[in-house]
């Protein structure tokens, strides 16, 4: 249960307003902004305190090397795409990719999507300019439209009611199919028998057998629990839109602790997470499992003050450090990072996220990545902690549920000349269903050789 809104433990929330916010709309009326935050603090919250509180042990068991961390989804939601078919092709995605990462690691999948609510995200410049014509840049379907038109780009505040009430939505198809039946392990298992019946992915064959052989054993011995049917699939977004998320925060009745009920666990960018900023501000001041992004420009002194803000006392499973390096940059940069917070003693999640730092442009100026990249990433990151004797976390990967053709490379080798087939983002490409699980396989071979 939560207290209203306007609780002075909530209200200390606002304190942001006083801090310099980067990458927010210029939105043309003040007013009509303050009316729209007034009617989503009215409304109920998305998720609950004790999810939140749930998945937070569930990330520090992966600090400790006792879970695994699989967060995946849209680079950027669309309203346009939150159909009960987009949501369910990618949750059937992240299902067998936990599936084969939880054979690999031999310990739980902690799932979170990047779903029901990733409707905003920063952009390189407040402006895009089109034939002499400068409109405000696309920062997502909460703040405006993709359409290069005027009144599409122009931010408008009802914009953040529609993403509430489709995030409710999302929010409200993932726990039906998470507990009615569409998540049994049988069924998923059987989805990934059929990926497999792909002659290009022979390869993965021995892995896939022996996932096989152990379900097998499963019925045999008469395993039948509950959790096989069910699962927990937590929602993840980027808390960009800080009126939004303060709109959205409410106080727990049992506690009287303020939670960010926009989701379950949100994430500060790396072009955000000025520790003396508003962002940071906003999420110290919540009590959800929250991420920051580090890139290669992260220094050690960084880090550890993001941790002094974010998470003084240390709590186990409240901060996760997310590292986007870059493939050729990882082994480089990471290590000094990871050193400083081991010795520092506050346990942080460690995950990777492989996608940011490898966004090249192809010959034909379409923006995209390289699975064989993103994998060499993937490969650092745990090559780093294997040195250090520290815990790889999880991965954080931009997927899609769909046939896209975003990223170039996979066993069914999309290429340049072949990327305008399906390109279909809004802003960064994304792996497709099968390049997601031919590297769900992949990884799932790393983990077998790391020391969880």
């Amino acid at each position: 249960m939560f207290t209203d809104a306007d609780d002075a433990n909530a209200t200390s929330v606002r304190a942001w307003r006083d801090r310099p916010a980067g990458h927010q709309p210029d939105w043309p009326d003040a007013g009509d902004l303050e009316a729209t935050v007034a009617y989503l603090r009215t409304l109920p919250p998305l998720v609950f305190a004790g999810e939140a509180d749930r998945l937070q042990r569930e990330m520090a068991a992966a600090s400790r090397g006792e879970a695994f961390v699989l967060m995946g989804g849209d680079c950027a939601e669309s309203f346009e795409e939150a159909t009960a078919s987009h949501i369910r092709a990618k949750i059937r995605t992240i299902l067998q990719m936990a599936v084969i990462l939880t054979y690999g690691a031999s310990v739980p999948v902690v799932k979170i999507g990047r779903m029901a609510g990733q409707y905003s995200k920063p952009r390189s410049a407040p402006t895009e300019t089109r034939d002499g014509t400068t409109l405000p840049s696309y920062f997502g379907d909460a703040v405006n439209g993709h359409e290069f038109s005027r009144p599409s780009r122009t931010p408008d505040p009802r914009r953040l009611v529609e993403a509430y009430q489709r995030s409710a939505a999302t929010l409200n198809l993932i726990r039906a199919f998470t507990t009615g039946g569409f998540a049994d392990l049988d069924k998923v298992h059987e989805w990934n028998k059929g990926f497999m019946a792909n002659p290009a992915y022979a390869r993965y064959e021995t892995v896939a057998t022996e996932i096989d052989r152990a379900m097998r054993f499963m019925l045999a011995a008469g395993v039948n629990h509950e959790s096989l049917r069910t699962v927990d699939l937590y929602a993840s977004h980027e808390a960009l839109i800080l009126p939004y998320e303060e709109a959205l925060t409410r106080v727990d009745s049992r506690t009287g602790q303020p939670y960010d009920c926009s989701a379950h666990f949100l994430w500060i960018g790396e072009r955000t997470r000025d520790v003396d900023g508003a962002h940071v501000e906003l999420l110290s001041r919540v009590r959800n499992p929250i991420g920051v992004k580090l890139g290669p420009s992260a220094r050690p002194a960084d880090v550890l003050a993001l941790v002094d803000r974010l998470n003084p006392e240390g709590t186990p499973g409240r901060l996760t450090l997310i590292a986007r390096m870059g493939a050729s940059t990882v082994q480089e940069r990471l290590p000094a990072l990871v050193e400083a917070v081991r010795d520092d003693g506050r346990p942080v999640t460690w995950v990777t996220d492989p996608m940011h730092g490898n966004t090249i442009s192809a010959s034909n100026g379409m923006k995209t990545r390289r699975l064989a990249d993103i994998l060499a990433e993937i490969r650092g990151f745990f090559s780093v902690h294997e040195s250090l004797g520290t815990k790889p976390g999880g991965i954080h990967v931009e997927l899609t549920g769909d046939d896209v053709t975003e990223v170039l490379g996979g066993s069914e080798e999309i290429v340049e000349d072949t990327l305008p087939a399906r390109y279909e983002t809004l802003v960064d490409p994304r792996l497709n269903h099968q390049q997601s699980l031919e590297m769900a396989f992949l990884v799932s071979e790393m983990l077998r050789d790391v020391h969880l």
